[in-house]
């Protein structure tokens, strides 16, 4: 049984964006696939950030039709000052390229909440 939960743990469904260059790669692929973003910016030196680290992950594997970024605003910063991100933890849900919904803070319930909303959005859509 152990190794199911190990399994789990190294495919990652979270993508971590490390330039502006490969933010701006996924962004566009994934408005052409019509496919939903979540993205977490986070810091190394914020510890609600960093604890929210788990949980993206897990939600991230619940929602298969969703890409979940994560942006170190330290490491990347030319994507932190161009979407002006100023507090981490900070989540962005992202519909065609643009985003619709921002969240500020380490609130698993809410965040998980209004990735769900996106989600039955996009169903409501397609059907």
């Amino acid at each position: 049984m152990a190794g199911q939960g190990e399994e789990q743990h190294t495919k990652s469904r979270v993508v971590k964006v490390d330039s502006l260059e490969s933010w701006d790669m996924y962004v566009t692929q994934a408005t052409s696939k019509g496919c939903p973003i979540v993205v977490h910016f986070t810091a190394a030196w914020c510890m609600p950030s960093v604890a929210m680290n788990p949980f993206f992950e897990e939600v991230a594997s619940s929602y298969p039709d969703v890409l979940f970024l994560t942006v170190d605003v330290d490491e990347v910063k030319e994507v932190a000052t161009k979407l002006e991100i100023k507090a981490m933890p900070t989540f962005w849900l992202m519909r065609d390229g643009a985003p619709l919904d921002k969240l500020v803070g380490a609130n698993p319930e809410e965040v998980r909440k209004r990735i769900d909303g996106l989600v039955q959005s996009i169903r409501v859509d397609v059907t």
